[in-house]
């Protein structure tokens, strides 16, 4: 299997690759769905009820999952760590493709 190296990435379009490599675990992957689906349901909660204390959780549920299954699973280290905006992009595109299935859970 090729495997793609973290170096520094021109764009999210070349980050994506390696992003999607970096979550072959099927446990890992779904952690992070069901993190990324927290997140968003704190937010959309602490738009309903106007708390801003709620978004104490974002990081916590976000992470917490994601890193659950880095740490547990997938045995690697999270690329937040070096591309934290890129993998902040790539979880909610990771997302969206479970939603639609071009990414198996």
């Amino acid at each position: 299997m090729n495997t793609i190296k973290q170096s520094d990435f021109q764009n999210f379009a070349e980050f994506y690759p390696y992003y999607l490599q970096e979550h072959g675990d099927p446990t890992c992957r779904r952690l992070h769905f069901f993190g990324t689906l927290g997140v968003i349901s704190i937010v959309l909660g602490v738009i309903y009820t106007g708390n801003l204390w709620g978004l104490i959780w974002v990081p916590i549920v976000g992470y917490g999952f994601a890193w659950v299954g880095h740490f547990f699973f997938e045995k690697n280290r999270p690329a937040t760590f070096k591309h934290p905006w890129y993998s902040l992009a790539g979880d909610f595109v990771m997302f969206k493709d479970i939603l639609v299935g071009r990414i198996s859970w």
